[in-house]
């Protein structure tokens, strides 16, 4: 937990001795209560009711030649909002007021927290004027302020020849969602292009915004400095992150719709020296299981390893649709409501009737390794596990098979000489022989289905 505290009060803490307002055992007893309840030294003198909000603050603008302002009846430069993103402004308890030529006025609770001035003086470019104002004030015209409808919108795909989210990014448009019309345009503008995985990372310039094709990142243009909080923030609200936190990974998810058609992308973020790296990847909803395998010389062996314990291998490689393609088998083991089909997944990408989908969870310690010693309590019948790429990880879930369990399995492989190379490792003997039926994506189009017989005899060849 990040402690909470207040440069201005510390500093000065001693001065309230020393001008009458507090006895000095005070300020030791809220030093205590401030790390015991993880608020401000100023927060828990307030809350003990030896001073009060207003006679601190008044202090603090006698003893720092620092205007105080009461922001409750005061009205803000909405324009000004785009120079502090609201990550920032939570973060550093600081609110823009207004701007004469090229200095800033923010509303400040910690007026002596230089790093917040500096970090403000680098996104907005240019001079900060700090003014005093009450921390709870600040909050609330935060959310006041900062509250904007917590949708992407939805995107329509019409006559799109030459679309270009950069014509959004330059618009001169000032309302409060334009940050999310900015968002939906670059997710508009990845649907076109049949862009399934989107990053945007930190550069000098600003935030580059590079669409993975083929392999390849190839930048679409860059996000300015000045809207990078606010681009950030909104997008991690979005996906239900929390804005205020930038120094540790988060995993959420992004739902739009695309005509009509509900989408989700996972969202990942992650903390660099140039600010944090956010990826995004794109998932399009799971079809029928026969709209993908079309003919029941395919559909057959794919339902006879469903019914009985054994490991079903989708194969393929990166952004091939592997995730697509066990949903659909997912929902098709579903279909009579008869077996107790589980999931561990890091993000469900989409909500299965009749699966019991599970997120792991890293914050609190429910990552792979536990939810696999416990998942077995629940006696599933079918068993789908997202990314198990350690040898001691196959063997366990391998050996689920010899419990009579089905187990549904991913397998990297960009084609089928891959495949073969990768499996003739020693770490792979046990998987092999336990693989009820393979499906190997060669592309969107060609899908290939292999019954236990067949692949057993490729493997061993």
């Amino acid at each position: 937990m990040e402690t909470v505290t207040n440069k201005t009060l510390e500093k000065l803490k001693y001065d309230l001795v020393r001008a009458g307002l507090v006895q000095y055992e005070v300020i030791e007893q809220a030093e205590e209560i401030s790390d015991a309840q993880n608020i401000n030294i100023g927060q828990a003198l307030i809350n003990s009711g030896v001073i009060t909000e207003d006679a601190l603050l008044k202090f603090l603008e006698n003893r720092l030649h620092i205007p105080y302002v009461n922001l409750d009846d005061y009205t803000l430069d909405v324009n000004c909002l785009k120079y502090v993103g609201y990550t920032d402004a939570k973060r550093y308890k600081i609110i823009p007021l207004f701007k004469i030529e090229d200095t800033l006025t923010v509303a400040m609770a910690d007026p002596l927290d230089l790093f917040a001035i500096d970090r403000i003086i680098e996104t907005a470019e240019c001079s900060i004027e700090p003014v005093i104002a009450s921390e709870q004030a600040i909050m609330k015209k935060i959310d006041e302020f900062y509250k904007t409808d917590d949708t992407v919108g939805e995107i329509f795909i019409n006559e799109s020849a030459g679309y270009d989210w950069q014509d959004e990014l330059h618009s001169e448009d000032l309302s409060d969602n334009h940050i999310q019309k900015i968002i939906r345009a670059i997710l508009k503008q990845a649907i076109i292009e049949e862009v399934h995985e989107i990053t945007f990372q930190g550069e000098s310039a600003g935030l580059a915004v590079n669409f993975k094709k083929n392999s390849e990142h190839i930048n679409k243009g860059v996000i300015p400095n000045v809207l990078i909080s606010s681009f950030v923030a909104k997008l991690k609200t979005l996906a239900e992150l929390d804005p205020s936190v930038s120094e540790v990974p988060q995993l959420g998810k992004l739902i739009f719709k695309v005509d009509e058609i509900q989408l989700v992308a996972s969202i990942s973020t992650f903390p660099t020296i140039m600010g944090e790296r956010i990826f995004l990847k794109i998932y399009k909803p799971p079809k029928a299981l026969n709209k993908i395998l079309s003919s029941e010389r395919q559909l057959k062996p794919v339902r006879d390893a469903l019914s009985k314990p054994g490991i079903i291998l989708v194969c393929g490689s990166p952004l091939s649709g592997k995730t697509h393609v066990i949903y659909s088998l997912l929902l098709e083991a579903a279909k009579n409501g008869t077996k107790n089909i589980m999931t561990l997944e890091s993000i469900a990408k989409y909500t299965l009737d009749g699966v019991n989908q599970c997120e792991l969870n890293e914050n609190i310690g429910f990552n792979m390794d536990k939810a696999s010693r416990f998942i077995e309590f629940q006696s599933p019948d079918i068993i789908y596990l997202e990314g198990i790429k350690t040898k001691e990880s196959f063997d366990y879930f391998a050996g689920l098979v010899f419990d009579g369990k089905t187990v549904i399995m991913e397998f990297l492989a960009n084609n089928m000489e891959d495949m073969r190379n990768k499996m003739a490792f020693s770490d792979f003997e046990t998987l092999k022989s336990l693989i009820g039926c393979m499906i190997f994506i060669h592309s969107k189009n060609s899908i290939e289905v292999f019954d236990k017989e067949t692949i057993q005899k490729y493997l061993a060849t």
